[in-house]
């Protein structure tokens, strides 16, 4: 999919793409009594689902090249990379607001009807409501996406990308972007991996699954708008990012750290609150969700001409492989979480050190601000 969006026009990318999705939502809907085939439906439609994944986490960047001036360009990246996250923060809400719990602990009103027919017609409405969004999304595209602007916005807009496979070759052989992208790779993949069982770090400590999906929100939305601003920042007073991104993962390494002392209340003795667990949690989910399009952008200004693509697909991947291990190692050592939480500033701390050691350079903007005067 990395490869099709930069060779393939973005208009054909994003309409394959939300078809996939489409699909996707669809299979999970045919209403078919068999559970065995239900399942098999289901799961297809999750691959069909991931399939798509890619463009929607990767193409910002060269969204906003393609659409976007160098002044505006950061600020695009975050608003396209960042939106997807609401989804995600909507995740959170959904389950425990929609589909009431089967053990009768969730404290809505629902909670009374919870008997296994209802909560599968809950569920099947979920089903039903993101197959209508999807679909929604692929109708817009399809009446109304254009491939790129009558006139390109910048010099790097209109300038020729490497190839395939010399991209694989300059990014494996480029020394700093392995720096940066193993600053990105690790703490955004032990964070994913995190946030997936926050529910049950918390439940030791006496937090609700409704509690711990509140914080999820608030987290993801946080990370959003501060993400927006500091990319609006990076617009205004250009070559900061890395000075950016030192700022977010001091921040997180702070957040991550208190967090993780305060769930060893009987060894530090710190106090253990809904407010201090609340405070932590998104503090940590706002400097980490927000250095996402910083990343990004940094990603591409090292490596030009390397296309955007490609670059952001291999950190993204990277930062799924680290998620993946620590998962895997989870379901060893599933009985206790300190050793889990421990890992959060163990690799905020790596990150800030790798950035600390990263010399920055702008390709691009020197493109765009020399050559174009």
């Amino acid at each position: 999919m990395r490869y099709f969006c930069e060779t393939a026009c973005l208009r054909v990318t994003v309409l394959l793409t939300s078809s996939l999705m489409v699909l996707g939502a669809g299979l999970r809907c045919v209403p078919v009594s068999d559970l065995e085939i239900r399942k098999k439906l289901i799961h297809g439609g999750q691959l069909l689902n991931g399939l798509a994944g890619p463009t929607v986490m990767n193409a910002a960047p060269f969204l906003s090249t393609t659409w976007f001036s160098p002044d505006e360009r950061a600020t695009a990246t975050a608003i396209a990379s960042l939106l997807s996250y609401l989804g995600a923060a909507g995740a959170f809400l959904v389950g425990p607001l929609v589909v009431p719990s089967p053990n009768g602990t969730s404290h809505l009103l629902l909670a009374s009807q919870s008997n296994t027919e209802h909560i599968k017609d809950r569920i099947e409405a979920v089903l039903y409501a993101e197959f209508g969004m999807v679909s929604l999304i692929f109708s817009a595209a399809l009446a109304y996406f254009p491939s790129r602007p009558p006139f390109p916005p910048s010099v790097a807009a209109a300038s020729q990308r490497l190839s395939y496979r010399r991209s694989f070759c300059r990014l494996l052989s480029n020394f700093r972007f392995l720096m940066i992208a193993l600053a990105y790779a690790i703490p955004l993949g032990v964070f994913s991996g995190w946030s997936g069982v926050l529910d049950l770090i918390l439940t030791p400590i006496h937090v609700s699954q409704v509690d711990a999906g509140w914080i999820g929100f608030w987290s993801i939305v946080g990370g959003c708008v501060v993400g927006i601003a500091m990319a609006r920042f990076a617009d205004f007073i250009r070559g900061m990012l890395k000075f950016i991104l030192l700022l977010l993962l001091s921040g997180a390494t702070l957040a991550s750290t208190w967090f993780t002392l305060t769930c060893l209340t009987s060894v530090t003795h710190l106090p253990l609150t809904t407010a201090t667990l609340y405070t932590s949690c998104i503090l940590l989910g706002i400097f980490l969700n927000s250095s996402v399009p910083i990343f990004f952008e940094l990603f591409v200004e090292t490596v030009y001409p390397v296309p955007e693509g490609i670059t952001c697909g291999v950190v993204t991947f990277l930062s799924n492989v680290f998620m993946g291990v620590l998962l895997f190692f989870l379901t060893f050592y599933h009985t206790e979480f300190s050793w889990f939480n421990w890992c959060l500033p163990g690799s905020c701390l790596l990150s800030l050190l790798l950035i600390l050691c990263f010399r920055e350079s702008y390709d691009r903007l020197y493109l765009d601000v020399v050559v174009s005067v």
